[in-house]
């Protein structure tokens, strides 16, 4: 029985507004609220470049990472987390005219700051896209390599971008991290930590190795297994375990 002077809409209006739980803001992206937090600190956003060209030159970082890596001419390559473009010009000359290379980074200033010097140094075989912080944006089956470099301790959804990343590979893919072995919030990954978050949606390491040109640690997974329902993801908690066996140390 309703209330005189009640009209029906009205007490619709009412009742549900009753029955709605107030809307919760905590920060995440909706896309990212499917999978887990990590359960470690995130490293801030800091500068686009990691140290100066010259100092990575003067140690031959970039050629070290791509033979490692065996990234050979007519390659289709993703550089997430691009930044002003050290891998990204390195990478298009080493795939040559045949091959591709995605640039990619969330920090729109530094993707034009990369299109001027694509731009300026005529290269012609690469693109540019701006990704999310929970979803790279790499379209299905298309990359032999991607390559995180001292970036990913800075991705604040890692279990959402990692999903999203790993259907980008083509067959015999891989995913390269460099990182720097030291506490997630002082912008760098435990390698044990790394290892379990890449294992969580399906990532399985297949080559470790730590060489002085890198600053840090080379670590590549390839795709194992089906890829987990993000309800299914169990974060990873920080270990001070020690990396597994596969671990190929080099001076």
């Amino acid at each position: 029985m309703f209330r005189a002077g009640l009209s029906v809409s009205a007490f619709l209006a009412l009742a549900l507004g009753a029955c709605q739980q107030p809307s919760t803001d905590d920060g995440r992206t909706p896309g990212a609220r499917a999978f887990p937090l990590p359960d470690r600190p995130v490293s801030k956003t800091g500068a686009t470049t990691f140290s100066s060209e010259v100092q990575r030159e003067e140690v031959h970082e970039a050629e070290v990472i791509m033979d490692l890596a065996k990234i050979a001419p007519g390659m289709s390559i993703a550089d997430l987390g691009a930044g002003d473009g050290y891998y990204t010009t390195r990478l298009a000359q080493r795939v040559g005219r045949r091959g591709r290379v995605l640039a990619e980074d969330i920090n729109p200033a530094a993707n034009e700051r990369l299109g001027a010097r694509i731009m300026r140094e005529g290269i012609e075989n690469v693109s540019i896209t701006l990704g999310a912080p929970d979803d790279p944006r790499l379209p299905p089956a298309s990359f032999d390599r991607i390559l995180l470099v001292h970036m990913y301790h800075e991705v604040t959804e890692p279990y959402a971008f990692l999903w999203r990343l790993r259907p980008a590979l083509r067959p015999g893919g891989r995913v390269i991290v460099v990182d720097v072995d030291r506490p997630a919030d002082s912008h760098g990954i435990a390698p044990a930590l790394l290892f379990c978050e890449f294992a969580s949606v399906g990532l399985r390491l297949t080559e470790f190795v730590r060489k002085p040109e890198l600053q840090g640690y080379y670590a590549q997974f390839e795709a194992a297994g089906v890829r987990p329902d993000p309800a299914d993801i169990k974060p990873c908690r920080i270990s001070g375990e020690a990396p597994p066996k596969t671990e190929r140390s080099q001076g």
